[in-house]
């Protein structure tokens, strides 16, 4: 029956405050109670991520349970400032969130939460708060640790989408209040809103290694806190699978774990495919959790996995051949580690082989090949072949397999190492070397140096002094064929994904003391059936214009300057420029990275980053436009930003903002 689906309700606080909530009830309640599941996030519900929302959250609808979709303090139509993400203020509002839904007449007084990327984190963090009516939760893309795996820092470097997300999120606290909700107040919040407005990559960008403001919010400090039962989903091609693993191995409540092949985005409409059917998945958790139905899940594998096939290293991959796999608990009996040596001839094999030093200093544009970070379904995003990084590395390569090689979990590289800086980068890279020549990357991993012994104190190099140093590889699933080798890479820098250590350094690798450790599965298993893909009824919405997306980069032979630049237009994610019909609201944000570095000069780094964002309908329209800069010096980070932010056309806002941050050994 068709969901009855409210557009607006307000949830008070116990401060005052109010948030704005869409919800969606069973048809033909009338007087029963039903089961809830929220999604908290800041995106917008109105129109930010209605689009997603209404095919989801209506499909549980439609299956007998009440959906709520709620936009946090200060953001949406909600009341209120935000002035960071994960504050303890969010949770607490979350708290009041679940205890209201829980008292209203049309639920019967079990709630589950669940969310991707910002929501899959903070469905971890309020489940760790123990709210009475929480009776399970699902994360999607999210993390245990908030340094280690977040969108800001990597391996104990910074992430140049610190820069992206917080230039991001400048734009979306940017829009305004819907009138046509918040009534004739909306342009007076929406001016406090952006009078109040941190500058998010600077906040960021201040704290470089795990202290106390990271510890905040990751459920790793303290794995008892969570008591509810835990779904946990990742992607391949997503930036926050490591942690669905960890929650396996650390939790000690029902869970379990589904990780397939796609990037950023549900796996109901998940790219590369193949997509599964998501939604079904979650309504048999939901049905068992907090309606008490038996449906199997908990008779599920505590891991499905989906191990990739190679493929040509090409920039857009719509689909990803391989297989699903499982695994009845986690650790698995069934994975075993196996060692392979680095050999002084740039061999990759079990046996020891003759030792050597080899040195590597790469120039400062290895990682062109990188492709993003976090992949999120657009064309061009994934790594492409890595021949174009490949000559400025280290490279150890097996003979051609004989036998297919099935890797699970998280490959791991010692390596004995001296640096001649006191500050210094390693990246890893673990490839599939295909008959034709192509490289494709499986995983990969950096690491500051000076985070060697761990993330929450730095301690410089000793130049010159060889230390053993172990690099945890992201986690992956992939099928090395026969006739395949497998490759190692070695590199001292990988832009534009992190930002450069200050000083060039060389790494001098001593082989005989180094070693890759491969998480071999047994294989021979039958093949695991997920559920195809299903929707529920989409938000009536007009396609105005498709959009344009953009990737290239080029060396100048004058200078050795390297440029390398991504362009969307009309659409973050290459979805073009929308209108939601029911409200007569149209999106459009276009934006613009350039990244430039000299091979030779750390300090030359330099990110500009351009976007415009707009939105709105007749006589309520707004645009905002930024331009955010990083550099940096030796001793410093600068990063600057000017917006400036127009009301049907007339500009009524603008803000420079210029921050310096000490370097701390990064």
């Amino acid at each position: 029956m068709k969901p009855e689906v409210i557009e607006h309700v307000w949830i008070p606080m116990r401060d005052g405050c109010r948030l704005s909530a869409r919800l969606w009830l069973p048809g033909g309640l009338s007087g029963a109670k039903a089961p809830a599941v929220l999604e908290y996030i800041p995106y917008r519900k109105r129109d930010g991520t209605r689009g997603r929302d209404e095919p989801m959250h209506g499909f549980f609808a439609e299956n007998g349970f009440a959906a709520i979709r709620v936009d946090m303090r200060g953001s949406g139509e909600s009341e209120g400032l935000m002035a960071d993400e994960y504050l303890a203020q969010e949770q607490e509002d979350a708290l009041d969130v679940i205890a209201w839904i829980a008292a209203q007449p049309w639920c019967s007084g079990a709630v589950g939460m669940m969310g991707k990327s910002w929501g899959g984190f903070n469905s971890l963090q309020v489940a760790a708060r123990r709210p009475p009516a929480l009776k399970a939760i699902i994360t999607v893309y999210s993390t245990d640790d908030r340094f280690r795996d977040d969108i800001h820092y990597m391996g104990g470097c910074l992430l140049t989408d610190n820069l992206w997300w917080g230039s991001i999120m400048q734009a979306y606290q940017a829009r305004p209040l819907d009138p046509a909700v918040v009534g004739e107040g909306w342009r007076q919040d929406w001016l406090k809103r952006l009078d109040a407005m941190p500058f998010f990559p600077a906040v960021w960008t201040g704290h470089q290694s795990y202290d106390a403001y990271w510890r905040h919010g990751s459920v790793q400090e303290d794995w008892s806190a969570i008591q509810c039962p835990v779904l946990a989903v990742g992607g391949w091609a997503d930036s926050y699978t490591n942690a669905v693993p960890r929650l396996l191995q650390n939790l000690r409540v029902p869970r379990r774990g589904i990780i397939g092949p796609w990037g950023h985005v549900y796996p109901q409409d998940g790219v590369p495919g193949p997509a599964i059917g998501f939604l079904q998945e979650a309504l048999r958790w939901w049905r068992h959790w907090l309606a008490g139905e038996e449906t199997g899940v908990m008779d599920e594998p505590m891991l499905r996995a989906y191990v990739n096939d190679a493929v040509p290293p090409v920039g857009s991959r719509p689909h990803q051949p391989g297989r699903w796999v499982a695994e009845a608990e986690w650790p698995s009996p069934e994975i075993g580690f196996r060692d392979l040596r680095l050999g002084s001839s740039g061999e990759l094999a079990p046996a020891p082989g003759t030792g050597a030093k080899l040195a590597i200093r790469s120039p400062l544009w290895h990682g062109t090949a990188s492709g993003e970070w976090m992949a999120t379904g657009c064309p061009g995003e994934m790594p492409i072949d890595q021949r174009v990084d490949d000559g400025a590395a280290l490279l150890f390569e097996t003979a051609p397999l004989t036998e297919p090689l099935e890797v699970l979990g998280a490959p791991e590289i010692e390596l004995l190492l001296a640096a001649d800086a006191p500050v210094a980068q390693v990246v890893v890279r673990l490839c599939d070397v295909l008959p034709t020549g192509e490289v494709l990357r499986v995983s990969f991993q950096v690491l500051n140096l000076t985070h060697r012994n761990g993330h929450a104190r730095p301690e410089p190099l000793v130049p010159g002094r060889f230390e053993t140093v172990k690099v945890t590889l992201n986690a992956c699933g992939h099928r090395f064929a026969p006739g395949h080798r497998i490759r190692v890479a070695v590199a001292t820098s990988y832009w534009p994904l992190i930002w450069p250590a200050p000083t060039l350094a060389t790494l001098t690798l001593d082989t005989a003391g180094s070693v890759l450790r491969l998480p071999c599965r047994r294989g021979g298993d039958g093949p695991v059936a997920m559920l195809p893909a299903v929707h529920g009824t989409d938000a009536p919405t007009t396609r105005v214009d498709p959009g344009r997306i953009a990737r290239w980069s080029r060396i100048d032979h004058l200078t050795g300057e390297s440029v390398y630049v991504t362009e969307g237009e009309g659409g973050l994610f290459g979805e073009g420029i929308l209108r939601f019909d029911e409200i007569d609201t149209t999106l459009s944000h276009s934006l613009r990275r350039e990244f430039r570095i000299r091979p030779d000069d750390p300090l030359s780094a330099s990110y500009r980053l351009t976007q415009s964002y707009e939105m709105g309908r007749e006589g309520w329209r707004s645009r905002t436009e930024t331009e955010t800069l990083m550099t940096a010096g030796a001793g410093s980070f600068t990063l600057t930003c000017k917006m400036k932010v127009q009301e049907n056309g007339e500009t009524i806002w603008t803000r420079d903002w210029s921050e310096t941050v000490p370097r701390v050994l990064i």
